[in-house]
Parts: C-alpha cells; structure tokens; sequence
C-alpha cells in the first residue's frame, strides 16, 4: 500500500516524477531572489499567478531604507503579475498559508525550509530555493523524487504540562539532524487523532530539522473542521496500511517538557536537567509556537504575575493575533510585562526585533539554535511555550507545571 507522499505525488518511493504545483509562494527575501532569477531567465509573464503567492514576512517592517527599497519593488513586481500578495503584518507565510489556502491532497512548494509545516493539513508541501522557485513561477510545475518514508508512531495522549514542541524536540533528537535526509515523515498511530492542528503544525514544522523533506499528517476530522473554519470544505484521507523504509515509536503519555541546548537542534535534555540555567531574554512566536494554542497557553501561565525577563511574544498572523485581541489573550500577555510584536519572523532569523547581544542567552519557542542565528555570539537553548512561560517568570529556564 502507498504512503501518503507516493499517494499524493503518484509513483512508489525513489521514482522522479514531473508534477503540476498547486500552491508556489515566496516570502520577502525570497521573493527578491526568484524575482532577479526570472529577469535572468527572460520570463516576463507568468503562466499561472493564480498558484503563487507572496508573504512579506521576514524583515517586516523595514529595518532599513535598502530594504523598504526592495520591498516596494516587489510589491509593484506582485501587482503588475496578478500575484496575491500578503503584506507587511498579515504573518508568517506558513502560517498565512495554513489558514484556508493549503488543502489536502496539494502539492505545495515554498521559498522556505519550513513549507513542510503544511503537511499537517494533508499535503505534500516542501521547501525550495529561489532559482527552482522561478522554474516553477516560470513553468507551473517541479521535478521530485518521491521520498521513502518513515513512521513516527504515535501513542496515547500528552499529559501534564509536556505539549507538541517537546514531542517534536523528543522526535528530532530520536533522528538527530541528518537521520531523515530526503525522507518524508508520517506522523500515524493512536496518538495521531489527539494531536490539535496547532500541534500538528508545530510537529511537521520541525521535519527538517531532520533533515526530512516533508512531515504529513493524514487530513482527519481535525483536519476537516479546520479547514471548515476557514470556510473551505475538505474531505479526510484514507490511513492505509503503509511500507515504511523506518518507524520510530513516540509514548505521547512518556512525553516530559524537553529543551534543546546550544548549539544543535537534536541535542536534547529534560527541562529538569537544565534548569537554573540564566537568561536575558524569552522568545514566544515564529511559524513552529506563535499560533493561537500558544499563545493562549503563555497567557494562562502568566496572567496575573510579572515576567523576570524581557519577554517578546510574536503573533505568527494578523488572525491569530485578532483573536488574541478578541479574548483576552493579548491582555493578559502585554499585563505580564511582555513585548508584542507585529506578525512575522524577525527575531528568529536575528534580522530585527529581538536580536541578542555577545554573550547573551535567549530561550525561544523557535526550531533552530544555531550559532549565532538571533545575533551574533548568542546563544539559544529552545523549548515549548510552557517551559518559555514559566522561565519568563523565574528568570531562569525552570520546568513548567501543568495547565
């Protein structure tokens, strides 16, 4: 029986297939790549706008008079192409796309390492680089090869205060780094039904830090009822009994809160193990936490108290950040002595609000802890939204309790 990659791309694993893209979209640094790499190429009109999407995101607003420059540019390149732009504010590209765009069963390629966040909704969604990004603005379609497969098996329920990011610290330091090269990862089991759509945003935006080419969940009722939220109908995904190249098992119950030290990603030790450890600054946002459930789950925390730390929370789209305005959300969150931001990245790529200094340390929602990633000579230990709320308040990384 196919998995769901060789289902939704049409051929058995380690085939190379031509395939029509449903969705391509490009972010603000991306997009000026792809948009220099058409003009060398000596495409001027494109076949398909209708497919393509741009998302201001990345260094947004402007930080600099180079950059707004650029931006405009590519605003007047969006208009001129018929290609639906969402601007400075709007959110995450990943995000922005999950919320009504993406849908079972596409085919989704974006000028972003982590486009397999929108597997969770049943898709074969990957990242590319800016010049594959302008074949395919340029053609409408993309070579692949299929990917084997790897099972993460999910069993029982997450209890306590353990959540989604620590199954996907606990996952990835399973795998290590480079232990799913060019795989697609398929989150099955038990567990599978229980993990929200939040959740399962977060535990295939982590896929490539594997090194995966793709993380997918099959679209269930879950998925369904998301997608009817934002006024699409969808129908759900057959589970077949699947050839797996590997699985791995994760005790959803066995989950504990998890933080990954500098400066590797699968370089994993229990909360417990490291906390007391001091900090300068607590990150809560990006495209892996910064969605409704997230912030929803700080707030409880922190309502009513006061953070210890500068605490920068970032709303990963202008809908999420509606609706933490609508209940109470943000309140309770700007109450506590935290910083909002506008929807975006900025402070997970160190381009700008929230960049650390030498020697500083910062606990972040995020998915990469690279050497200097959020500035340079900083370093970054990553953990759940619990474990950055709880640390906001201690001061130093301490482990949550349940909420």
């Amino acid at each position: 029986m196919s998995t769901l990659s060789e289902r939704i791309l049409g051929a058995p694993a380690g085939a190379y297939v031509d395939h029509e893209v449903d969705i391509a979209f490009a972010h603000d640094g991306t997009g000026i790549l792809t948009r220099e790499a058409l003009r060398e190429m000596g495409v001027d009109r494109l076949p398909h706008p209708g497919r393509l999407r741009l998302i201001f995101d990345h260094i947004v607003p402007a930080n600099t008079g180079t950059t707004a420059t650029l931006q405009a540019e590519l605003r007047g390149y969006a208009r001129a192409s018929g290609i639906d732009l969402s601007d400075a504010g709007g959110g995450i590209c990943h995000q922005v796309m999950s919320e009504g765009v993406v849908r079972p069963g596409m085919v989704v390629v974006g000028a972003d390492s982590h486009t397999c966040t929108l597997g969770a909704l049943g898709a074969f969604a990957t990242g590319v680089g800016a010049t594959d990004m302008a074949a395919i603005w340029a053609s409408g379609a993309t070579w692949f090869r299929v990917p084997e497969t790897i099972a993460v098996n999910l069993t029982g329920r997450l209890d306590g205060p353990a959540e989604a990011k620590d199954v996907a610290l606990a996952y990835v330091a399973k795998l290590g780094m480079e232990g799913a090269t060019y795989r697609a990862l398929e989150f099955v089991g038990d567990g599978a039904p229980g993990i929200s759509m939040d959740g399962r945003l977060t535990l295939c935006n982590m896929a490539v830090e594997t090194g995966a080419k793709a993380g997918m969940f099959y679209a269930d009722a879950v998925a369904v009822r998301h997608l009817a939220e934002h006024g699409v109908a969808a129908s759900p995904q057959a589970v077949e009994e699947s050839r797996y190249e590997q699985e791995i098992e994760i005790d959803l119950a066995g989950i504990v809160p998890l933080v990954a030290v500098p400066h590797r990603v699968d370089t994993v030790r229990e909360a417990e193990e490291v906390a007391g450890t001091e900090i300068d600054q607590v990150f809560v946002g990006t495209c892996t936490n910064g969605r409704y459930e997230d912030l929803a789950r700080f707030a409880r925390i922190v309502r009513g108290k006061q953070v210890a730390v500068r605490t920068l929370v970032v709303p990963a789209s202008r809908a999420v950040l509606l609706r933490a305005i609508a209940t109470g959300v943000l309140a309770d969150i700007v109450g506590a002595g935290c910083m909002v931001a506008p929807p975006g990245c900025g402070p997970c790529l160190g381009a700008h609000e929230g960049v650390m200094g030498e020697g500083e340390v910062c606990l972040s929602t995020a998915n990469r802890n690279f050497r200097n990633r959020m500035g340079v000579g900083a370093e970054i230990y990553l953990s759940s939204v619990a474990t950055a709320a709880a640390s906001a308040l201690a001061g130093v990384i301490a482990v949550p309790e349940a909420v």
